[in-house]
């Protein structure tokens, strides 16, 4: 049985890494997909690839680019099955070096673009749909230079569950999911500054390798489903045993 089939799925930063891997999973399943992303070259790249795919281009931090989102949803489809909001960007800096421009990026684009995608979408969401919020295992555990970039994403993970105690009348399941270091562009440039950095970090992390996009995918297509009726407000891990066995090891 196809769960999926003419459902329509809203994924933000859904151009690249998790977010496509996402997009590539419910595909499968002949869902109509909405594709949300900052880049053009990439929604174009996306749209090629994924049948029948509509592209916004748009930047999460603005209210006007997320309103047009839906907007353009619903012209071309109607309503929406399932909301997964993905887009966000990593980034850490000392305390000392942290300026305004720096914090304000990083919470505009992690917490309040996703707590707005959600906000804005709430007309345009069918009864007993599903949102999938995209957090980190940041939010569960600490590294040096990581105090604006963890505490929005622990903010990510409260609205998991924020948002399930306001919406939950409707019948509409909100989870999140935190993961862990997944090969994903992200770790292009830092591979060129330095070769050996994810020799290294697989050394640190208990199952011995990084997790794949897929994995992630997989993990959004469950919660996403009828199979996952009964998760509510909930964060899953997807870390490979780091946030927790090895903590104290990075």
């Amino acid at each position: 049985m196809n769960d999926f089939k003419n459902k329509v799925i809203v994924i933000t930063g859904g151009n690249s890494g998790m977010g496509k891997a996402i997009a590539e999973k419910f595909n499968q399943q002949q869902a109509k997909l909405v594709i949300f992303g900052r880049r053009q070259t990439t929604l174009n790249e996306a749209k090629q690839t994924l049948r029948d795919a509509l592209v916004v281009q748009g930047d999460i931090k603005k209210m006007a680019d997320i309103e047009r989102l839906f907007k353009e949803t619903k012209r071309a489809f109607g309503k929406i099955d399932v909301l997964i909001a993905n887009a966000g960007i990593a980034a850490r800096r000392a305390i000392q070096d942290v300026d305004e421009a720096f914090f304000d990026d990083i919470v505009d684009t992690n917490y309040k673009g996703i707590f707005f995608t959600v906000q804005r979408s709430l007309p345009y969401l069918k009864d007993g749909a599903a949102i999938i919020l995209i957090s980190s295992i940041a939010s569960h555990w600490i590294l040096p230079s990581h105090s604006v970039y963890s505490s929005a994403k622990a903010a990510v993970t409260t609205l998991a569950r924020a948002f399930s105690a306001d919406l939950i009348a409707r019948n509409i399941r909100v989870n999140s999911i935190s993961p862990g270091f997944i090969d994903t562009p992200i770790f292009d440039s830092i591979k060129k500054i330095d070769a050996n950095y994810m020799r290294k970090r697989k050394k640190k992390i208990p199952i011995g390798c990084f997790g794949q996009s897929s994995d992630i995918a997989e993990l959004a297509f469950f919660l996403a489903s009828p199979k996952a009726s009964y998760i509510v407000g909930a964060d899953i891990t997807i870390d490979g045993g780091v946030s927790e066995i090895s903590m104290s090891e990075f």
